[in-house]
Parts: structure tokens; sequence; C-alpha cells
């Protein structure tokens, strides 16, 4: 592609446009990579800065995301998260026909911090598990989710390994849980250090924070769970309905 430098066009827009065009012929397939900043500037004879505003551009539409150290690569299309039913993220990977994983980020006990132990209605400070983990699909990490649920409810959780168990299912097959309804909340920000290092994001990048109270069968909170996906990977997806 040669660009039109007499074009109105700012240049980096014509670079986005070109790997757009390049990625829709099939020239780069899904998770392969692009060439690098400087091979792209030497191709097009622009700046690197050109060349970096194109495709910072692309990741901010999510055509493209990056994984720290290791370059740029073509994303598939955005996740479409239906936020209908209630289900696990190794359910929702599964069902997409990805591969599920998890890593634990920490296993502990702690004291209930006072949203926390508003949510799961209790005193501030009781007892809580809390499991963080980075979830992953086909190895790319998407989310950061960290649960909180009573300890003296669910002590038994501390000996499973759930970087390879899920966790709904351990709540079903060991205590015998309905979990029958949620309350989502969400919002759209600016990723934090931790986030961006976590999720291989490079900055500015968003990411979709999520709030999320799980009741069981008799109303009772049975998790409170803290989530960040990556606003580049995910769209989320309500079904509404008018109102009587």
């Amino acid at each position: 592609m040669q660009l039109q430098r007499e074009a109105p066009d700012p240049l980096y827009l014509q670079i986005k446009e070109g790997l757009i065009a390049a990625i829709r012929s099939g020239q780069f397939e899904p998770h392969q990579r692009l060439p690098s900043e400087r091979e792209l500037s030497e191709q097009y004879d622009v700046s690197r800065m050109t060349v970096r505003q194109a495709l910072l551009s692309l990741v901010r539409d999510g055509v493209i995301y990056t994984r720290v150290g290791k370059g740029t690569f073509v994303a598939d299309a955005k996740i479409d998260q239906q936020l209908r039913t209630l289900t696990g993220f190794s359910q929702d990977v599964t069902a997409r026909g990805g591969r599920p994983s998890s890593r634990v980020l920490e296993t502990r006990v702690v004291g209930a911090a006072p949203d926390v132990a508003a949510a799961l209605r209790m005193m501030p400070q009781s007892e809580v598990i809390r499991l963080a983990r980075l979830r992953l699909s086909d190895d790319l990490p998407l989310a950061v989710e960290t649960a909180h649920l009573p300890f003296a409810r669910f002590s038994g959780l501390l000996v499973h390994d759930f970087a390879v168990e899920s966790l709904y299912a351990v709540l079903e097959r060991e205590y015998g849980l309905a979990l029958t309804q949620a309350e989502q909340v969400l919002e759209a920000v600016v990723a934090n250090a931790e986030e961006l290092r976590l999720l291989e994001l490079t900055p500015p990048a968003a990411v979709m924070r999520m709030q999320r109270l799980t009741v069981d069968s008799e109303g009772e909170p049975v998790e409170f769970v803290l989530s960040s996906y990556r606003g580049d990977r995910y769209k989320f997806r309500f079904t509404l309905q008018a109102g009587r």
C-alpha cells in the first residue's frame, strides 16, 4: 500500500486502514504477530511515532492486541458476553470453543473490607476467603477476578487447587449449592498499573470492571466478586424488556 502524502487523511489513519484491509483479506490471521514498529516504519517510510499512533488506534478498536515483550497480534472478534445467565468464566470460554485456564494469584483468609462485608451481610473484618485469579483463554489473559466467600461457611475451599478446578463446580458438587441469581454492576475505566501488568496491556488501556454478588436459592449471599476484563477483547450485551 502506498501512502497518499498529499491526501487530507493523516498518515497514521492511512496506515491503520491499510492494516485493517490486510487483516480482512486474510494476509494476517487471528493471533498472528504483526510486523514490528521498526519494520512498519521502514515499510511505509514514516516515523515510528506515526506507526505507534496507528497501532494504538487499532488496539483501542479491538482489531489487534499487544502482549508485553512479545509484540502486537491480530485479534479475534470481540467476545460477545451475554449478561442474561449466571455462568462462570470457565463455562463461558468452553461454550465459545476456547480452552480456559487460571493462574492463582492469592488464596487466603482475610478480614472483610467494609464493601465486601456489606455485600456479604457480615460484620466488617469477619473472616472471608479471598481467591484472586488471572483468567485466560487459550493462554491469553482476559480477566483478573477476585472472589470473596464467607470462611465459616466454605472453609473446605482452601484445600482445592483453583488453577485447575472451577469454583462454581466445587460449590455445586461439595456444598449442593444452586447459584440462581446475581446482581452485577459494570463500569469502563482506565486500567491501573496492576491490571496493565497482569493483562499484558499497553497503556493507556481500558478495562471493564465488574462487581457481582451471587446468592443461593435461599437468597443468602455466597460470593462477592470484583473483576477486570480487557476492554479490547470484550463487549457486554444486555437484553432489555419494555416496562409495563
